[in-house]
């Protein structure tokens, strides 16, 4: 079962105290997960195991996500505000300057922990900001569809989905290349995360104009894509690489948007080389 912590975050409005969900296990230098818009802990799921071999693992549910209470009304969703949001929960864990992992909208807030050096590496796995506007609005309205998707669909109708390969697939196949992997649970619990997700728009609305064109210097990065990556096409890669040029660009062949369902053993390597 995950656990909940609740820390002091300094707002325009004065200090609040936010509850955010977590799950934590293993040994080792510390290495936090972050998961995408409308997901939750969960996901790392498949390779928790693995990590927790050799790194004390912090799998989070970012706030508005998961079981993570929403950010004070008023708050905004962009990247400083969510950044300040993990460097109070870091505090709160007694972790310092942690490894970070972080997959679409993780990926994007990792590598804003790196450049403000926060995390000892990062380790970005199909990270948003990299886009063209194209492809920003092409993304956002994939997005949006899912989540009406989810939103639409009564209960009874998500897990009778769940119990076949093809409903799975028509549940998950945005984000997943062989969604027929995941478990019926796991198919219901996501699909349900993302229908509640509160802070689902918000943080459309702050990535509006988000391109991430700066430098992470002085912190080792690993980019990771998919190579059958829907959502993120696999060319935004190329931009990262050139907005970051000592960062390990690696290909997860047969991979889709969230890569740790499709083959949890390669990500897991990629995940503990990134921070060794």
């Amino acid at each position: 079962m995950a656990a909940e912590i609740s820390f002091p975050i300094e707002t325009p409005r004065g200090s609040h105290t936010l509850s955010v969900a977590y799950e934590r296990a293993g040994k080792g230098e510390p290495l936090l997960l972050l998961h995408g818009i409308g997901h939750h802990w969960q996901a790392w799921e498949p390779v928790l195991g693995i990590l927790a071999a050799e790194r004390d693992v912090i799998a989070v549910d970012l706030p508005g996500f998961g079981t993570s209470r929403a950010l004070p009304e008023g708050v905004s969703y962009d990247l400083a505000a969510v950044r300040s949001v993990l460097g109070a929960l870091c505090e709160a864990l007694d972790i310092e300057r942690p490894h970070v992992a972080g997959n679409s909208l993780g990926g994007l807030l990792a590598l804003e922990l790196g450049r403000e050096k926060l995390v000892r590496s990062v380790t970005a796995l199909s990270p948003a900001g990299f886009w063209s506007q194209s492809e920003r609005r092409y993304a956002f309205l994939a997005l949006r569809a899912m989540r009406l998707g989810a939103e639409s669909m009564p209960l009874p109708l998500i897990e009778r989905l769940s119990r076949s390969a093809a409903g799975r697939a028509a549940l998950t196949s945005s984000i997943y290349a062989r969604p027929g992997r995941r478990s019926p649970e796991a198919a219901v619990a996501e699909t349900l995360a993302l229908r509640a997700a509160a802070g689902f728009h918000q943080t459309l609305a702050a990535g509006r104009d988000i391109l991430f064109t700066d430098d992470v210097p002085d912190v080792p990065v690993t980019i990771g894509w998919g190579t059958r990556d829907r959502l993120l096409l696999r060319r935004q890669g190329i931009r990262a690489k050139q907005a970051i040029p000592k960062a390990r660009l690696v290909r997860l062949p047969g991979c889709g948007h969230v890569p740790m369902n499709d083959d949890p053993a390669l990500v897991a390597r990629v995940l503990l080389d990134g921070s060794r």
